[in-house]
């Protein structure tokens, strides 16, 4: 039969334990918070960062007042007038000339790349480090620097062959592909030393030529960092600005990144609805690139850094 005493003995172990057992958890609360809390923390501000201009310019593509102040709040109108409108403009056309640019950049940069990163990377030649130095030393420059060059060039030119000057989308996409081509091979030349020789000198002894190494051993095993490029590529070509509006002149040949800056380029007549709206529309085909490609992009930036 259990005393007064060994009753209050057992109610202050009980209170000891909680207050123990309660100091532990507040103990790894505390340490869960300095070690994994603020991450979740950062994450979120994060991401809140990331998201917000995204809706924003959602939003404001609802709105048919079409400017920046009427949408501080949020979905505050919901209309399709401006999507509408976009038929009533050159819209559409500056969206061809931007898939097509795009694809023929991305499809150019994919190929002219991987040649000059498999040339590298497998032949030993007179000016073979030259040559990568040289590469590495041009792409530290942005190709915006050379716009005054690149017009004058494409004004001699096309004098000589019109297809090459002034407003013609070849002569953009050649822009492009020349501007891309030392970084893009750099990214594809540690990615193909990953590649064994063995696979090379089997295919040779086989009596493989080397346009059948390269196309039917080497391509389908840089598929990844082929990806990488051909999105890396295609983003740079599809927001481009400064380059497209110093080649192309015609309203017909614009791309989109040209004809939407004339919307909001006139503080008193800017339209922002009309641009949200198409600005949506434009992102549409990178996010489904993206997508796509998103099972390549870590293997494909990363993979060539283990070697090379």
């Amino acid at each position: 039969m259990s005393t007064p005493t060994d009753t209050r003995h057992a109610a202050r172990d009980a209170a000891a334990a909680v207050t123990l057992d309660a100091g532990r958890r507040g103990a790894v609360r505390k340490r869960w918070a300095l070690e994994v809390g603020w991450k979740y923390l950062l994450a979120l501000v994060i991401l809140f960062y990331a998201i917000f201009p995204l809706v924003y310019v959602l939003s404001a593509s609802f709105n048919p007042s079409g400017s920046l102040a009427a949408s501080n709040t949020l979905f505050s109108a919901f209309n399709l007038s401006n999507y509408a409108a976009l038929g009533d403009t050159r819209y559409w056309t500056w969206y061809g000339n931007t898939l097509i640019v795009g694809i023929a950049a991305a499809l150019g940069a994919v190929l002219m790349g991987a040649a000059a990163a498999y040339a590298f990377s497998r032949f030993r030649f007179t000016g073979r480090r030259v040559g990568l130095t040289a590469l590495l030393i041009i792409q530290m420059f942005p190709q915006a620097l050379a716009f005054v060059a690149i017009f004058l060039m494409l004004l001699a030119l096309g004098d000589v062959f019109p297809v090459l000057g002034l407003n013609s989308k070849i002569a953009l996409i050649c822009i492009y592909l020349g501007g891309a081509l030392g970084v893009n091979t750099f990214l594809m030349y540690g990615f193909f030393n990953t590649i064994p020789q063995e696979l090379d000198e089997s295919a040779k002894i086989d009596g493989a030529t080397h346009a059948q190494i390269f196309w039917t051993i080497i391509m389908p095993l840089v598929t990844p960092i082929l990806a990488v490029v051909g999105l890396l590529a295609f983003i740079a070509s599809f927001g481009d600005y400064i380059i497209s509006k110093i080649v192309l002149v015609s309203e017909d040949n614009w791309t989109l990144a040209v004809g939407m800056y004339q919307w909001v380029s006139n503080q008193l007549a800017s339209n922002w609805g009309l641009f949200a709206a198409g600005a949506i529309l434009a992102s549409i085909p990178v996010l489904v690139l993206f997508l796509t490609l998103q099972r390549y992009i870590v293997g494909g930036l990363t993979a060539g850094s283990v070697k090379g």
